[in-house]
């Protein structure tokens, strides 16, 4: 089975530094990078809030998926990565706001870090394209 790629710049600096993309689309399958509250200007996004850096992401991720044909409904996978497992209730809500109707599988991970002190929160996705229910 051969499928086009199709690699998607999210506007992020760091993406042509370290040399990956946000989103890449392959045939039917979306894979979405590892995404954290970080803004075009280089700041974290609602500091010391897991709900305001969670909305933030899906915020972000799911006009990413949308401008490339990618409906938030098609979205199977979501892993979040949060530095406390005391913010689970605040990036539940965030969560919910975006997938509580469409209910694609999702995994919790406690960590210990994220790359800055002030990013609480950090988030990757899958889809699948026809995959809407």
């Amino acid at each position: 089975m051969d499928f086009k790629r199709k690699n998607i710049h999210g506007g992020a600096a760091f993406e042509d530094v370290a040399g990956y993309s946000r989103v890449v689309i392959a045939g039917p399958f979306v894979y979405v990078s590892g995404t954290t509250a970080v803004t075009p200007e280089g700041t974290v996004y609602g500091e010391g809030s897991p709900y305001e850096q969670a909305k933030y992401i899906f915020e972000k991720l799911v006009k990413l998926l949308e401008k490339n044909g990618v409906k938030k409904e098609e979205v199977v996978k979501v892993n979040i990565y949060a530095t406390s497992s005391s913010y689970n209730g605040e990036i539940t809500k965030a969560y919910s706001e975006y997938f509580k109707e469409s209910r694609p599988c999702c995994t919790w991970l406690g960590i210990k870090e994220l790359n800055r002190p002030t990013q609480l929160v950090e988030i990757e996705m899958q889809a699948i394209i026809g995959a809407a229910l």
